[in-house]
């Protein structure tokens, strides 16, 4: 990153932000996808000399990976850094771009990028982030990666290369635009536990309104670096992966990457202190630079850029003007609710499991669909949970829809949970009618269930009648019953639900059957 930096002082209190375990041991075994190829004594920039890993001693296998990351967000905007030029995504290439963001002559500045990185905004934090392990994943395991820095600085342009025409082309459009770089210490040692930190630092930026970080549209970007060692020896030789746009693929990069130097170290080789990027469709890392060289960036203050003061209540001049001043202490008044408060008042409100808490947070819309069933339904919030959870998201990511594009409304879901609730419908007559729901015909669920008959049989005498003609058809049946058969009273429910057109409450009709089978 050649830059020069943005000059920074902070009278005040260095800011630190505000939680995954399982994985800090590795064997020997093969990488899914391709092998490096590549080749020693190429030479490019570096950000420390070239190192040549320790050889492992004979015999042993057991590994810790260590990871850190570098996460870019862009900042919610509607215009650049140090222009009026707006921001979008997906706008036509070089359409969004000032004379200023293209350096042209006379232009100020001129052909650099502008950070903090030597004066950053927060330093010494901690990003406490959280995930669920166990058999069933229902256990919750806290921890902790400490925050070297965050920092703000200017995103640069965006190259498009054409292997076909042997061409570069590039797209200035994101040249400017303004980024926050949170820089993780190496404090995880899996795909698993980075992609989980990354999560949750997404939600809190998205919390705060600090970011979109939408990584599909290049809003959150991750770099990470990976190393491997034996426990007890010093870090090995660290490889970066660079721009990855995905939590998936954040995952499988660094997993693939720890495999894949624990690989060659074990067949003799050596690591190199390398930039690669993650191949998706292969699954695999590849080489793009390697860093043997002294880096060549290049940093001066830049003179045209004023101070940043930061103050809290302590040093904040007497007599300062609240308006022309940041106090970093009245911002954290006003700080909105973040996600692991809101984890923890759904499973103190509603008695949810926490894995269950995770899931409406960490699905795109789906904890405000949540709350506006739970505002219109009487059911009870455990079944709320399960529809929602289980349901409506299994119906969205078998199509690949966001919440968002849901047939299923949350008012068209709370009214088919109080049919159900009140034992109007049958649970499997409740699945029909979510079907139809799905389908978007514009149908309310009383409607659906007036159209289909679906509701249940409320005549009692009917269904005794109908109890005893099933056990009159199926004598034998019955007698596997009373010698101790515990399944054949389902075979008799099945029976009988049959004959209702499945219109009768199976737990009724087991109460039925029972009293007649005691009699």
């Amino acid at each position: 990153m050649a830059a020069p930096m943005l000059r920074l002082c902070c009278p005040g209190r260095r800011w630190a932000l505000a939680c995954i375990d399982g994985c800090s041991r590795h064997r020997r075994g093969a990488p899914n996808g391709c092998t490096s190829s590549r080749r020693r004594g190429q030479s490019s920039v570096a950000q420390q000399p070239f190192i040549t890993a320790q050889k492992p001693r004979k015999g042993e296998h057991e590994w810790a990976a260590v990871v850190g990351l570098e996460i870019h967000a862009q900042i919610s905007s509607k215009s650049k850094l140090f222009s009026g030029s707006q921001v979008h995504f997906a706008a036509p290439p070089n359409s969004l771009v000032s004379f200023f963001d293209a350096s042209l002559p006379g232009t100020l500045p001129a052909g650099y990028q502008i950070t903090q990185q030597r004066l950053p905004i927060a330093v010494n934090g901690s990003l406490v982030y959280s995930f669920c392990a166990g058999k069933n994943r229902s256990q919750v395991i806290n921890k902790t990666a400490r925050v070297k820095q965050i920092q703000l600085e200017q995103d640069s342009g965006k190259s498009l290369h054409d292997d076909l025409r042997s061409q570069t082309l590039i797209d200035l459009n994101r040249a400017g635009v303004g980024l926050l770089e949170v820089v993780l210490e190496p404090d995880m040692s899996c795909g698993e536990e980075a992609a989980t930190a990354v999560r949750e630092l997404q939600l809190i930026l998205q919390a705060l309104g600090t970011s979109q970080a939408n990584m599909a549209e290049g809003q959150l970007r991750v770099d990470a670096n990976i190393s491997v060692h034996h426990p007890g020896e010093p870090l090995g030789v660290r490889t970066e992966v660079k721009n990855l746009n995905s939590a998936r693929f954040l995952a499988k990069a660094i997993d693939y990457e720890i495999q894949r130097q624990i690989n060659e170290l074990e067949n003799g080789g050596e690591i190199l202190n390398e930039t690669r990027s993650f191949d998706s469709k292969l699954g695999c890392t590849i080489p793009m630079r390697d860093k043997e060289g002294k880096q060549d960036y290049r940093f001066m203050p830049e003179p045209n850029l004023p101070p940043l003061l930061l103050y809290d209540t302590e040093s904040l001049p007497a007599g300062a003007d609240p308006q022309q001043v940041i106090d970093i202490d009245r911002i954290r008044e006003q700080l909105p609710e973040l996600p692991s408060v809101t984890r923890e008042k759904l499973v103190q409100q509603y008695g949810m499991l926490p894995e269950h808490s995770f899931t409406l947070l960490n699905e795109v819309g789906l904890l405000e669909f949540f709350q506006n069933v739970m505002k219109e339904t009487r059911a009870e919030p455990k079944k709320v949970t399960s529809w929602v959870l289980n349901t409506l998201l299994g119906f969205l990511k078998q199509q690949n829809l966001a919440v968002s594009e849901s047939p299923v409304t949350p008012s068209a879901l709370a009214e088919l949970l109080n049919l159900l609730d009140r034992k109007a419908i049958s649970s499997s007559a409740a699945k029909q009618v979510f079907e139809e729901l799905w389908r978007n015909e514009g149908k309310t669920p009383a409607q659906i269930v007036s159209e289909k008959k679906l509701e249940l049989m409320q005549d009692q005498e009917a269904l005794e009648q109908l109890c005893h003609a099933v056990m009159e058809g199926h004598p034998q049946v019955v007698m596997d019953v009373k010698k101790g058969n515990p399944r054949a009273i389902n075979k008799l429910i099945g029976l009988v639900r049959k004959a209702t057109l499945s219109r009768a409450d199976p737990t009724v009709i087991k109460e039925i059957l029972e009293k007649k089978l005691a009699s």
